[in-house]
Protein backbone atom coordinates (compact mmCIF):
# COMPACT_ATOMS: atom_id res chain seq x y z
CA UNK A 1 0.00 0.00 0.00
CA UNK A 2 1.46 2.88 -0.77
CA UNK A 3 2.29 5.92 1.65
CA UNK A 4 -0.23 9.12 1.70
CA UNK A 5 1.80 11.98 1.79
CA UNK A 6 1.14 14.21 5.25
CA UNK A 7 2.01 13.94 8.86
CA UNK A 8 2.01 10.43 10.20
CA UNK A 9 0.33 9.95 13.39
CA UNK A 10 0.56 6.75 14.98
CA UNK A 11 4.42 7.44 13.96
CA UNK A 12 4.83 9.63 17.53
CA UNK A 13 7.55 7.91 19.67
CA UNK A 14 9.48 9.27 22.82
CA UNK A 15 12.87 10.61 22.79
CA UNK A 16 12.99 13.01 25.91
CA UNK A 17 16.04 12.58 27.72
CA UNK A 18 17.39 8.90 26.39
CA UNK A 19 19.05 10.73 23.99
CA UNK A 20 21.41 12.44 26.33
CA UNK A 21 21.59 8.71 28.20
CA UNK A 22 21.89 6.92 24.87
CA UNK A 23 24.80 9.55 23.89
CA UNK A 24 27.30 9.11 27.15
CA UNK A 25 26.70 5.17 26.77
CA UNK A 26 28.30 5.77 22.96
CA UNK A 27 30.89 8.31 23.87
CA UNK A 28 32.10 6.43 27.11
CA UNK A 29 32.60 3.41 24.77
CA UNK A 30 31.09 1.35 27.47
CA UNK A 31 28.74 -0.70 24.33
CA UNK A 32 32.72 -1.89 23.34
CA UNK A 33 33.94 -2.93 26.06
CA UNK A 34 30.58 -4.91 27.47
CA UNK A 35 30.93 -6.44 23.85
CA UNK A 36 34.62 -7.97 23.99
CA UNK A 37 34.03 -8.77 27.82
CA UNK A 38 30.69 -10.42 27.26
CA UNK A 39 30.28 -11.00 23.69
CA UNK A 40 26.83 -12.42 21.66
CA UNK A 41 27.14 -15.74 21.07
CA UNK A 42 23.84 -17.11 19.64
CA UNK A 43 21.37 -15.85 17.22
CA UNK A 44 19.28 -13.18 19.49
CA UNK A 45 18.69 -9.89 17.77
CA UNK A 46 20.34 -7.81 20.43
CA UNK A 47 23.94 -7.89 22.05
CA UNK A 48 24.10 -7.96 25.77
CA UNK A 49 25.55 -4.39 25.05
CA UNK A 50 22.57 -3.03 23.41
CA UNK A 51 20.45 -4.85 26.25
CA UNK A 52 22.69 -3.22 28.72
CA UNK A 53 21.91 -0.13 27.00
CA UNK A 54 17.83 -0.77 27.14
CA UNK A 55 18.45 -1.53 31.22
CA UNK A 56 20.16 2.00 31.69
CA UNK A 57 17.57 3.51 30.06
CA UNK A 58 15.39 1.68 32.21
CA UNK A 59 16.54 2.63 35.07
CA UNK A 60 17.79 6.40 33.70
CA UNK A 61 13.86 6.69 33.05
CA UNK A 62 11.94 8.60 36.27
CA UNK A 63 9.25 6.35 36.27
CA UNK A 64 7.38 4.61 38.76
CA UNK A 65 7.70 1.13 37.35
CA UNK A 66 9.23 -1.88 38.80
CA UNK A 67 12.26 -3.47 37.00
CA UNK A 68 10.27 -6.61 36.12
CA UNK A 69 8.44 -4.22 33.61
CA UNK A 70 10.91 -3.88 31.56
CA UNK A 71 9.22 -4.72 28.30
CA UNK A 72 6.52 -2.26 29.14
CA UNK A 73 8.17 0.08 29.61
CA UNK A 74 9.87 0.67 25.67
CA UNK A 75 5.95 0.69 24.49
CA UNK A 76 6.55 4.57 23.55
CA UNK A 77 10.06 4.74 23.01
CA UNK A 78 11.79 5.89 20.17
CA UNK A 79 14.35 2.22 20.28
CA UNK A 80 15.56 2.21 16.60
CA UNK A 81 17.36 5.58 17.44
CA UNK A 82 18.46 5.14 20.57
CA UNK A 83 19.19 1.50 20.79
CA UNK A 84 19.46 0.39 16.64
CA UNK A 85 18.30 0.17 13.21
CA UNK A 86 15.63 -2.24 13.30
CA UNK A 87 15.35 -2.74 16.93
CA UNK A 88 11.21 -3.08 18.23
CA UNK A 89 9.77 -3.68 21.03
CA UNK A 90 8.70 -7.23 19.66
CA UNK A 91 12.40 -7.71 20.30
CA UNK A 92 12.11 -7.51 23.81
CA UNK A 93 10.94 -9.89 26.78
CA UNK A 94 11.87 -10.63 30.15
CA UNK A 95 14.22 -13.30 28.89
CA UNK A 96 16.22 -11.13 26.74
CA UNK A 97 16.78 -9.16 29.86
CA UNK A 98 17.45 -12.27 31.91
CA UNK A 99 19.90 -13.73 29.56
CA UNK A 100 21.97 -11.00 29.86
CA UNK A 101 22.29 -10.52 33.87
CA UNK A 102 23.09 -13.57 33.74
CA UNK A 103 26.09 -13.41 31.53
CA UNK A 104 27.13 -10.47 33.67
CA UNK A 105 26.76 -12.66 36.88
CA UNK A 106 29.16 -15.47 35.07
CA UNK A 107 31.54 -12.74 34.35
CA UNK A 108 31.79 -10.93 37.39
CA UNK A 109 29.94 -7.56 38.33
CA UNK A 110 32.51 -6.22 39.76
CA UNK A 111 35.13 -7.41 37.19
CA UNK A 112 32.85 -6.12 34.24
CA UNK A 113 32.50 -2.45 36.03
CA UNK A 114 36.11 -2.72 36.79
CA UNK A 115 36.99 -3.19 33.26
CA UNK A 116 34.76 -0.28 32.02
CA UNK A 117 35.95 2.39 34.88
CA UNK A 118 39.78 1.33 33.83
CA UNK A 119 38.75 1.85 29.79
CA UNK A 120 35.82 4.34 30.08
CA UNK A 121 37.40 7.33 33.06
CA UNK A 122 40.65 6.49 34.02
CA UNK A 123 42.58 6.89 30.96
CA UNK A 124 40.64 10.52 30.54
CA UNK A 125 41.43 14.28 31.86
CA UNK A 126 39.27 12.88 34.60
CA UNK A 127 40.94 13.13 38.37
CA UNK A 128 40.72 10.62 41.26
CA UNK A 129 42.82 11.96 43.72
CA UNK A 130 40.40 11.22 46.60
CA UNK A 131 38.40 7.85 46.39
CA UNK A 132 35.61 8.16 49.13
CA UNK A 133 34.07 4.83 50.73
CA UNK A 134 30.77 4.05 51.56
CA UNK A 135 28.06 1.30 52.05
CA UNK A 136 24.33 0.46 52.18
CA UNK A 137 21.67 -2.06 52.01
CA UNK A 138 18.66 -2.90 49.92
CA UNK A 139 15.83 -4.35 50.74
CA UNK A 140 14.40 -7.31 48.70
CA UNK A 141 10.72 -8.98 48.04
CA UNK A 142 10.76 -13.05 48.00
CA UNK A 143 12.21 -15.97 49.72
CA UNK A 144 15.66 -16.35 48.30
CA UNK A 145 16.87 -19.62 49.57
CA UNK A 146 20.90 -19.98 50.04
CA UNK A 147 22.04 -19.73 46.59
CA UNK A 148 25.11 -22.31 46.77
CA UNK A 149 25.99 -21.25 43.17
CA UNK A 150 27.07 -17.93 43.82
CA UNK A 151 30.36 -17.66 46.09
CA UNK A 152 30.17 -14.22 46.87
CA UNK A 153 26.78 -12.92 48.25
CA UNK A 154 24.23 -14.44 50.47
CA UNK A 155 20.44 -12.56 50.15
CA UNK A 156 19.64 -12.52 54.59
CA UNK A 157 18.49 -10.68 57.33
CA UNK A 158 21.02 -8.09 58.64
CA UNK A 159 20.69 -4.41 60.02
CA UNK A 160 17.98 -2.37 57.83
CA UNK A 161 19.11 1.14 57.16
CA UNK A 162 15.48 1.81 56.02
CA UNK A 163 13.79 -0.03 58.93
CA UNK A 164 12.47 -2.71 57.58
CA UNK A 165 12.89 -5.51 59.49
CA UNK A 166 11.03 -8.22 57.58
CA UNK A 167 12.47 -8.19 54.59
CA UNK A 168 15.81 -9.71 53.61
CA UNK A 169 18.79 -7.51 51.93
CA UNK A 170 22.29 -7.28 50.28
CA UNK A 171 24.74 -4.82 51.34
CA UNK A 172 26.40 -2.64 48.30
CA UNK A 173 30.00 -1.06 48.92
CA UNK A 174 30.69 2.19 46.45
CA UNK A 175 33.79 4.28 46.11
CA UNK A 176 33.54 7.17 44.35
CA UNK A 177 35.78 9.90 42.99
CA UNK A 178 35.65 13.55 44.12
CA UNK A 179 33.23 14.86 41.56
CA UNK A 180 30.91 11.74 42.77
CA UNK A 181 31.50 9.23 39.98
CA UNK A 182 31.78 5.33 40.81
CA UNK A 183 35.12 3.47 40.22
CA UNK A 184 34.26 0.58 42.20
CA UNK A 185 31.53 -1.47 43.50
CA UNK A 186 31.09 -4.86 45.57
CA UNK A 187 28.37 -6.61 46.44
CA UNK A 188 28.06 -8.44 50.21
CA UNK A 189 25.42 -10.34 52.21
CA UNK A 190 22.70 -8.39 53.90
CA UNK A 191 24.67 -9.33 57.36
CA UNK A 192 28.19 -7.76 56.77
CA UNK A 193 29.13 -5.54 58.82
CA UNK A 194 29.84 -2.33 57.82
CA UNK A 195 33.57 -2.49 59.49
CA UNK A 196 34.41 -5.66 57.32
CA UNK A 197 33.27 -4.42 54.09
CA UNK A 198 34.67 -0.80 53.52
CA UNK A 199 37.80 -2.91 54.90
CA UNK A 200 37.46 -4.93 52.01
CA UNK A 201 36.51 -2.44 49.64
CA UNK A 202 39.61 -0.64 49.98
CA UNK A 203 41.93 -3.67 49.60
CA UNK A 204 40.72 -4.54 46.98
CA UNK A 205 40.06 -1.08 45.22
CA UNK A 206 43.84 -0.75 46.13
CA UNK A 207 44.48 -3.72 43.42
CA UNK A 208 42.45 -2.30 40.96
CA UNK A 209 42.96 1.16 40.93
CA UNK A 210 46.41 1.56 39.56
CA UNK A 211 46.92 6.10 39.38
CA UNK A 212 50.61 7.94 39.10
CA UNK A 213 48.48 10.39 41.88
CA UNK A 214 48.69 10.11 45.93
CA UNK A 215 45.10 8.59 46.42
CA UNK A 216 43.28 9.00 49.50
CA UNK A 217 41.24 6.58 50.58
CA UNK A 218 38.27 9.00 52.57
CA UNK A 219 35.78 7.24 54.88
CA UNK A 220 33.23 7.61 57.65
CA UNK A 221 34.09 6.74 61.39
CA UNK A 222 33.07 2.76 61.03
CA UNK A 223 36.70 3.00 58.91
CA UNK A 224 38.44 3.75 61.75
CA UNK A 225 39.40 0.86 63.86
CA UNK A 226 42.98 -0.66 65.18
CA UNK A 227 42.42 -3.60 62.69
CA UNK A 228 41.83 -1.50 59.39
CA UNK A 229 44.32 0.85 60.08
CA UNK A 230 46.97 -1.81 60.74
CA UNK A 231 46.11 -4.19 57.77
CA UNK A 232 46.42 -0.74 55.38
CA UNK A 233 50.15 0.32 57.19
CA UNK A 234 51.30 3.82 56.48
CA UNK A 235 52.27 3.40 52.89
CA UNK A 236 48.01 3.44 51.57
CA UNK A 237 46.36 6.93 52.46
CA UNK A 238 43.45 7.52 54.02
CA UNK A 239 41.53 10.17 55.65
CA UNK A 240 38.88 9.06 58.46
CA UNK A 241 36.79 10.73 60.84
CA UNK A 242 37.55 9.42 64.08
CA UNK A 243 34.83 8.12 66.53
CA UNK A 244 33.78 10.07 69.33
CA UNK A 245 33.85 6.99 71.56
CA UNK A 246 37.37 6.85 71.70
CA UNK A 247 38.34 8.54 74.83
CA UNK A 248 41.25 10.97 73.17
CA UNK A 249 38.68 12.19 71.06
CA UNK A 250 36.39 12.98 74.25
CA UNK A 251 39.29 14.99 75.71
CA UNK A 252 40.23 17.00 72.86
CA UNK A 253 36.23 17.74 71.85
CA UNK A 254 36.17 19.61 75.61
CA UNK A 255 39.58 20.36 75.91
CA UNK A 256 40.52 24.32 76.05
CA UNK A 257 42.63 24.59 72.98
CA UNK A 258 44.57 27.25 70.43
CA UNK A 259 42.30 27.33 67.37
CA UNK A 260 43.93 28.77 64.00
CA UNK A 261 41.26 29.67 61.57
CA UNK A 262 40.85 27.74 57.99
CA UNK A 263 40.66 28.98 54.84
CA UNK A 264 36.54 28.24 55.04
CA UNK A 265 36.65 31.27 57.74
CA UNK A 266 33.60 29.19 58.97
CA UNK A 267 35.70 27.05 60.09
CA UNK A 268 38.75 26.84 62.60
CA UNK A 269 41.34 24.15 63.49
CA UNK A 270 43.75 22.69 66.02
CA UNK A 271 46.86 20.04 65.51
CA UNK A 272 47.68 17.19 66.73
CA UNK A 273 50.34 14.10 66.16
CA UNK A 274 48.71 10.82 67.84
CA UNK A 275 50.02 7.41 67.40
CA UNK A 276 47.15 4.99 67.74
CA UNK A 277 47.28 1.52 66.81
CA UNK A 278 51.16 1.90 65.81
CA UNK A 279 50.24 3.91 62.95
CA UNK A 280 52.10 7.33 63.30
CA UNK A 281 48.88 9.84 62.26
CA UNK A 282 47.89 13.10 62.28
CA UNK A 283 44.92 14.28 64.43
CA UNK A 284 42.85 17.81 63.39
CA UNK A 285 40.34 18.80 65.64
CA UNK A 286 37.96 21.16 63.66
CA UNK A 287 35.53 24.01 65.28
CA UNK A 288 32.55 24.63 62.49
CA UNK A 289 30.87 27.83 63.38
CA UNK A 290 27.58 26.43 61.26
CA UNK A 291 27.32 23.03 62.96
CA UNK A 292 28.14 25.07 66.77
CA UNK A 293 24.58 27.49 65.80
CA UNK A 294 22.95 24.37 64.97
CA UNK A 295 23.69 22.73 67.84
CA UNK A 296 23.53 25.13 70.11
CA UNK A 297 19.80 25.88 69.43
CA UNK A 298 18.98 22.45 71.01
CA UNK A 299 21.73 22.62 73.64
CA UNK A 300 19.35 24.74 76.39
CA UNK A 301 15.93 23.02 75.36
CA UNK A 302 18.31 19.52 76.38
CA UNK A 303 19.51 21.40 79.30
CA UNK A 304 16.06 21.86 80.45
CA UNK A 305 14.48 18.27 79.53
CA UNK A 306 17.52 16.76 81.54
CA UNK A 307 17.23 19.43 84.33
CA UNK A 308 13.41 17.68 84.40
CA UNK A 309 14.38 14.04 84.07
CA UNK A 310 17.48 14.49 87.04
CA UNK A 311 14.68 16.21 89.25
CA UNK A 312 12.79 12.79 88.79
CA UNK A 313 15.76 10.97 89.62
CA UNK A 314 16.86 12.65 92.60
CA UNK A 315 12.70 12.49 93.88
CA UNK A 316 13.39 9.14 94.19
CA UNK A 317 16.78 9.79 96.16
CA UNK A 318 14.96 11.87 98.74
CA UNK A 319 12.25 8.91 99.27
CA UNK A 320 14.63 6.66 99.97
CA UNK A 321 15.36 6.46 104.10
CA UNK A 322 18.99 5.04 105.18
CA UNK A 323 19.68 3.64 108.45
CA UNK A 324 22.37 6.16 109.60
CA UNK A 325 23.93 9.71 108.30
CA UNK A 326 26.96 8.27 106.76
CA UNK A 327 24.83 5.80 104.74
CA UNK A 328 22.75 8.83 103.30
CA UNK A 329 25.41 11.29 102.66
CA UNK A 330 27.25 8.42 100.52
CA UNK A 331 24.29 7.93 98.64
CA UNK A 332 23.48 11.79 97.82
CA UNK A 333 27.66 12.07 97.02
CA UNK A 334 27.53 8.85 94.50
CA UNK A 335 24.37 10.78 93.17
CA UNK A 336 26.25 14.14 91.98
CA UNK A 337 29.25 11.75 90.57
CA UNK A 338 26.64 10.26 88.54
CA UNK A 339 25.75 13.18 86.84
CA UNK A 340 28.16 15.69 86.57
CA UNK A 341 26.49 18.10 84.96
CA UNK A 342 24.84 18.79 87.99
CA UNK A 343 26.14 20.47 92.09
CA UNK A 344 24.02 20.18 94.86
CA UNK A 345 22.49 24.16 95.76
CA UNK A 346 21.93 22.94 99.26
CA UNK A 347 22.45 19.49 100.84
CA UNK A 348 21.42 18.09 104.34
CA UNK A 349 20.75 14.72 106.05
CA UNK A 350 17.19 14.94 107.93
CA UNK A 351 16.05 12.80 110.72
CA UNK A 352 13.28 10.98 110.59
CA UNK A 353 11.56 9.01 112.67
CA UNK A 354 8.83 6.18 113.10
CA UNK A 355 7.14 3.99 116.11
CA UNK A 356 7.40 0.45 116.04
CA UNK A 357 3.89 -0.20 117.28
CA UNK A 358 0.93 0.28 115.09
CA UNK A 359 -1.72 2.16 115.15
CA UNK A 360 -3.25 5.75 114.71
CA UNK A 361 -2.45 6.85 118.20
CA UNK A 362 0.52 9.64 118.81
CA UNK A 363 4.17 7.48 120.37
CA UNK A 364 4.73 7.30 124.13
CA UNK A 365 7.20 8.99 125.84
CA UNK A 366 9.14 5.82 126.66
CA UNK A 367 7.88 4.14 123.71
CA UNK A 368 10.93 2.75 121.49
CA UNK A 369 10.73 4.03 117.59
CA UNK A 370 12.91 3.94 114.74
CA UNK A 371 15.35 6.99 113.69
CA UNK A 372 16.11 7.02 110.11
CA UNK A 373 17.79 9.89 107.38
CA UNK A 374 16.69 11.04 104.15
CA UNK A 375 18.55 13.61 101.81
CA UNK A 376 17.48 16.47 101.39
CA UNK A 377 18.32 18.59 98.25
CA UNK A 378 18.61 20.84 95.60
CA UNK A 379 20.52 20.85 92.33
CA UNK A 380 21.77 23.58 89.92
CA UNK A 381 23.74 23.26 86.93
CA UNK A 382 27.32 22.45 87.48
CA UNK A 383 28.54 25.89 85.45
CA UNK A 384 32.28 24.24 85.27
CA UNK A 385 30.70 21.34 83.30
CA UNK A 386 28.00 22.75 81.04
CA UNK A 387 31.36 25.04 80.08
CA UNK A 388 32.88 22.19 79.46
CA UNK A 389 30.54 20.55 77.32
CA UNK A 390 29.70 23.72 75.39
CA UNK A 391 33.63 23.35 74.40
CA UNK A 392 32.23 20.57 72.34
CA UNK A 393 29.47 22.17 70.47
CA UNK A 394 30.69 21.96 66.77
CA UNK A 395 34.05 20.24 66.73
CA UNK A 396 34.91 17.13 65.32
CA UNK A 397 38.15 14.89 64.85
CA UNK A 398 39.61 14.16 61.62
CA UNK A 399 42.90 11.86 60.70
CA UNK A 400 45.22 11.12 58.54
CA UNK A 401 48.05 9.06 58.09
CA UNK A 402 49.61 11.63 55.60
CA UNK A 403 51.55 13.62 57.97
CA UNK A 404 52.27 16.42 55.42
CA UNK A 405 48.74 17.47 54.53
CA UNK A 406 47.30 20.41 55.58
CA UNK A 407 44.29 20.80 57.87
CA UNK A 408 42.58 23.17 54.63
CA UNK A 409 43.28 20.08 52.24
CA UNK A 410 42.11 17.38 55.10
CA UNK A 411 39.02 18.98 55.50
CA UNK A 412 37.93 20.05 51.81
CA UNK A 413 39.11 16.33 50.63
CA UNK A 414 36.65 14.84 53.62
CA UNK A 415 33.52 16.79 52.73
CA UNK A 416 33.57 15.03 49.51
CA UNK A 417 32.44 12.22 51.62
CA UNK A 418 29.08 13.67 50.73
CA UNK A 419 29.37 13.12 47.24
CA UNK A 420 29.28 8.95 47.49
CA UNK A 421 26.27 9.76 49.97
CA UNK A 422 24.71 11.58 47.57
CA UNK A 423 25.18 8.86 45.21
CA UNK A 424 23.29 6.36 47.42
CA UNK A 425 20.60 8.63 47.67
CA UNK A 426 20.39 8.60 43.67
CA UNK A 427 20.06 4.91 43.97
CA UNK A 428 17.57 4.73 46.44
CA UNK A 429 15.13 8.03 44.94
CA UNK A 430 11.98 6.28 44.42
CA UNK A 431 12.00 8.21 41.03
CA UNK A 432 14.78 6.09 39.82
CA UNK A 433 13.20 2.82 41.17
CA UNK A 434 16.40 1.11 39.88
CA UNK A 435 16.14 -0.01 43.88
CA UNK A 436 13.42 -2.09 43.89
CA UNK A 437 14.76 -5.37 43.43
CA UNK A 438 12.40 -8.11 42.09
CA UNK A 439 14.75 -11.12 40.81
CA UNK A 440 14.52 -14.93 41.90
CA UNK A 441 17.96 -15.86 41.87
CA UNK A 442 21.35 -13.78 44.16
CA UNK A 443 23.03 -14.26 41.05
CA UNK A 444 21.14 -11.73 39.19
CA UNK A 445 20.64 -9.53 41.77
CA UNK A 446 24.22 -8.45 41.85
CA UNK A 447 24.19 -8.67 38.19
CA UNK A 448 21.35 -5.57 38.75
CA UNK A 449 23.47 -3.84 41.24
CA UNK A 450 26.13 -3.14 38.73
CA UNK A 451 23.15 -1.85 36.34
CA UNK A 452 22.86 0.20 39.22
CA UNK A 453 26.13 1.59 39.68
CA UNK A 454 26.42 1.61 36.07
CA UNK A 455 23.56 4.07 35.70
CA UNK A 456 24.98 6.22 38.41
CA UNK A 457 28.16 6.10 36.56
CA UNK A 458 26.47 7.77 33.69
CA UNK A 459 24.75 10.14 35.57
CA UNK A 460 27.70 11.56 37.15
CA UNK A 461 29.52 11.75 34.21
CA UNK A 462 27.27 13.41 32.06
CA UNK A 463 26.24 15.97 35.07
CA UNK A 464 29.97 16.54 35.68
CA UNK A 465 31.31 17.28 31.72
CA UNK A 466 27.99 19.96 31.10
CA UNK A 467 29.05 21.63 34.11
CA UNK A 468 32.53 21.68 32.94
CA UNK A 469 31.41 23.10 29.35
CA UNK A 470 29.27 25.67 31.09
CA UNK A 471 32.03 26.95 33.13
CA UNK A 472 34.70 26.57 30.14
CA UNK A 473 31.92 28.75 27.84
CA UNK A 474 30.80 31.14 30.47
CA UNK A 475 26.88 30.02 29.17
CA UNK A 476 24.20 29.20 31.52
CA UNK A 477 20.66 27.38 31.85
CA UNK A 478 17.41 27.71 33.35
CA UNK A 479 17.72 26.44 36.35
CA UNK A 480 14.47 25.20 38.66
CA UNK A 481 14.16 28.64 40.46
CA UNK A 482 14.07 30.39 36.60
CA UNK A 483 17.78 31.63 37.38
CA UNK A 484 20.20 31.23 35.26
CA UNK A 485 22.58 28.86 36.19
CA UNK A 486 26.03 26.75 35.16
CA UNK A 487 25.58 24.38 37.63
CA UNK A 488 22.23 22.60 36.87
CA UNK A 489 21.42 19.21 38.34
CA UNK A 490 21.14 16.21 35.26
CA UNK A 491 17.74 15.77 36.64
CA UNK A 492 16.43 18.93 35.61
CA UNK A 493 18.39 18.79 32.66
CA UNK A 494 16.44 15.65 31.87
CA UNK A 495 13.10 17.03 33.05
CA UNK A 496 14.02 20.06 30.24
CA UNK A 497 13.84 17.49 27.57
CA UNK A 498 10.44 15.26 29.06
CA UNK A 499 8.55 16.99 25.85
CA UNK A 500 11.25 15.98 22.80
CA UNK A 501 9.41 13.25 20.41
CA UNK A 502 9.97 11.62 17.42
CA UNK A 503 7.54 11.95 14.50
CA UNK A 504 7.37 11.08 10.77
CA UNK A 505 6.12 12.76 7.42
CA UNK A 506 6.10 11.21 4.31
CA UNK A 507 7.23 13.68 1.47
CA UNK A 508 6.29 11.96 -1.87
CA UNK A 509 6.08 8.96 -0.79
CA UNK A 510 9.00 8.40 1.49
CA UNK A 511 9.06 8.39 5.28
CA UNK A 512 10.75 10.93 7.26
CA UNK A 513 11.42 11.12 10.67
CA UNK A 514 11.65 14.39 12.26
CA UNK A 515 12.10 15.90 15.99
CA UNK A 516 9.98 18.31 17.88
CA UNK A 517 9.99 20.45 20.80
CA UNK A 518 13.43 20.63 20.78
CA UNK A 519 14.84 24.44 20.97
CA UNK A 520 16.39 26.73 22.89
CA UNK A 521 18.30 25.48 26.15
CA UNK A 522 18.00 22.57 24.53
CA UNK A 523 19.93 23.10 21.57
CA UNK A 524 22.64 24.72 23.40
CA UNK A 525 23.08 21.67 26.12
CA UNK A 526 23.00 19.37 23.31
CA UNK A 527 25.87 21.68 21.54
CA UNK A 528 28.15 21.97 25.00
CA UNK A 529 27.91 17.78 25.20
CA UNK A 530 28.32 17.47 21.52
CA UNK A 531 28.16 15.27 18.68
CA UNK A 532 27.81 12.00 19.85
CA UNK A 533 24.71 13.01 21.65
CA UNK A 534 23.43 15.71 18.76
CA UNK A 535 23.61 12.56 16.61
CA UNK A 536 20.08 11.19 18.56
CA UNK A 537 18.67 14.16 18.40
CA UNK A 538 19.58 15.58 14.34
Amino acid sequence: MPLIDGFDEESIQTVAHFGIVAGAYESLGIGQVIDRAIPKIRHHNLTHSQTVKLMVLNGLGFIERRLYLFPEFFDDIALSRLVGDGITRDHLNDDVFGRTLDSIAEYGPTELFNQIVAECLLPSEFGSHCVHIDTTNFSVTGEYEPDFGCEEIQITYGYPKDGRWDLKRFVLGIAANQHGVPLFLQTFSGNESDKETIRTIIRDLAENLKSAEKIYHVADSEFYTPETLRILGQHTFWISRVPGTISQVKDLESADLPFTLCQDRRYSYSEHRVNYADIEQKWVVYHSEPMHERQEKTSTTNLEKDFEKNLKSLNKLAAHEFVCEPDAMAAAEKWVKNHPRYQFKELSIVQVTHKTRKGRSRPKADEPITVLYIVNAEIEHNPEFVQQEKRKLGRFVLATNDLELSPDTLLEYYKEQGTVERGFRFLKDKSFRVSEVYLKKNSRIQALAMIMVLCLFIYSMVEYRLRQALERTGKTVISQTKKQTQRPTLKWVFFLFRRVREYSVVVEGKRIAKISNLSGDLMKILGLLGPPYEKYYF
